[in-house]
């Protein structure tokens, strides 16, 4: 399910009664006693130090038992190298992340109570700040949507890295597509560093190049990249956006109705300043794309210097363009994270959930380096091309994003063995990438 008045609102699988309705979206959703999932010990992030006493049982939630990619915060850890780093006290600590939405949720800190005691979680209190004084302005009331795409956010990000502070920074406009709520994001971003809220930045939103072509759209853009260039090299600040969940197109109209007919891709995440996540599906055979994950090549931006070592077969159909995105890790909603959401558990998924994941890996690695490590782009690219590339990076070489429905036929890209535009340079191993990262951008050999 995609919720969609903006465009990257979370993927959710409801599996809360457990019933047929949702079977189309391939949950297990069958009749019957659910067979149980193997119990999973984790080990609680308070300290680096652990004795047997500090084990606790980390299952999916009751209601949705029964699926068996449900991914739970030690899985995920597991899965992406994060665990190891947990244990030896790299939590994020002394960090926060920024999460830029609309309109909040109301009941975000109860929730995420919740989620915190289901996971064994330490505590953390949510700082919410809505610095904009202006009349609320939701066109498509999207609220509902926000106020979950909030949630699922910051539990990721907790999940991940569970010493790191989180601040949600809300317009109290809409950001659909075009330019709508786009300046308003804009003065969040600025607030953000103006008040030294925060040295990672997590997107979970964005617009379609298409509905931007316009005087007013390129004008937008035209502060954003001044804004992210500034930011990124004078301020040390990293940002990551999503690449979106309609494959290798995006929409075509202010009300999200239409698709394009030929491949587009969406800002921010075209944009070379910004690290682009693209979504991939995880579960115990391994990790392919995800079928929906935004990616294909920019008509705003040209291919940036970083792209430019490319092999002569990605320069082909890069054609001076910059290629989007740049990483992935899991965002079908099939396999994805069990989140906790206006009193009930679903499956949260989307390139709405790569995102703040990286986003709190970049904050361990900040903790790590003890300095904000700021605009990785460059450095990114030079470890993937290294002979370090198969131990920093998954690399996830099935899958495809074309689209085909009643509306469009779009051929998309296939994932393949190193970059692609689909899964970028694919998934994090972050108990490897995140050392050899630091050590990179300290000077190091790449």
């Amino acid at each position: 399910m995609m919720q969609k008045n903006r465009l990257f609102a979370p993927v959710v699988v409801l599996l809360l009664l457990l019933i047929s309705a949702c079977a189309p979206l391939g949950g297990n959703t069958a009749a019957g006693t659910p067979t149980p999932r193997p119990t999973r010990q984790a080990v609680k992030t308070g300290s680096p130090t652990q004795t047997p006493d500090d084990t606790i049982t980390e299952t999916c939630p009751a209601t949705i038992f029964s699926s068996p990619t449900c991914q739970t915060p030690q899985s995920l850890r597991v899965a992406y190298g994060v665990e190891s780093l947990i244990q030896r006290g790299y939590t994020g600590k002394g960090q926060t992340v920024v999460d830029i939405v609309s309109f909040g949720s109301p009941t975000l800190q109860q929730d995420m109570d919740v989620f915190d005691k289901q996971f064994g979680l330490p505590p953390i209190t949510i700082k919410v700040i809505s610095p904009i004084n202006e009349p609320p302005y939701d066109p498509n009331g999207d609220r509902g949507g926000w106020a979950l795409e909030t949630e699922l956010d910051v539990e990721i990000i907790h999940a991940i890295a569970p010493g790191a502070g989180i601040v949600v920074l809300v317009s109290p406009v809409a950001e659909t597509e075009g330019t709508v709520g786009l300046p308003e994001f804009l003065q969040l971003e600025q607030y953000a560093l103006d008040h030294h809220l925060g040295n990672i930045v997590s997107q979970s939103w964005g617009a379609s190049e298409v509905t931007l072509k316009d005087s007013a759209g390129q004008q937008e853009i035209h502060k954003w990249d001044a804004f992210f260039k500034q930011a990124t090299t004078q301020e040390g600040i990293s940002f990551f956006s999503a690449s979106g969940d309609n494959g290798a197109t995006d929409y075509t109209d202010l009300q999200a109705s239409k698709l394009s007919p030929t491949p587009t891709t969406s800002f921010p995440a075209d944009d070379p300043w910004v690290t682009s996540v693209g979504g991939t599906a995880l579960d115990s055979s391994g990790e392919t794309a995800w079928h929906m994950s935004g990616g294909g090549f920019s008509s705003f931006f040209p291919e940036p210097s970083f792209q430019q070592t490319l092999p002569s077969g990605d320069q082909g159909e890069l054609n001076h363009r910059r290629g989007v995105p740049d990483v992935a890790a899991d965002a079908d909603p099939n396999t994805g994270l069990a989140i906790y959401t206006a009193g009930h558990w679903d499956l949260g998924g989307g390139t709405s959930a790569s995102t703040p994941l990286w986003a709190a890996i970049m904050a361990i690695g900040d903790q790590m380096a003890g300095h904000p490590l700021g605009y990785i782009n460059p450095t990114l690219y030079k470890l993937a091309e290294s002979g370090s590339y198969t131990q920093d990076f998954h690399d996830i070489t099935s899958g495809n994003n074309s689209v085909s429905n009643s509306q469009v036929d779009v051929q998309g890209y296939n994932a393949l063995q190193g970059w692609d535009p689909i899964t970028g340079w694919g998934s994090p191993n972050a108990e490897k990438l995140l050392p050899a990262l630091i050590a990179a951008m300290n000077g190091g050999t790449a």
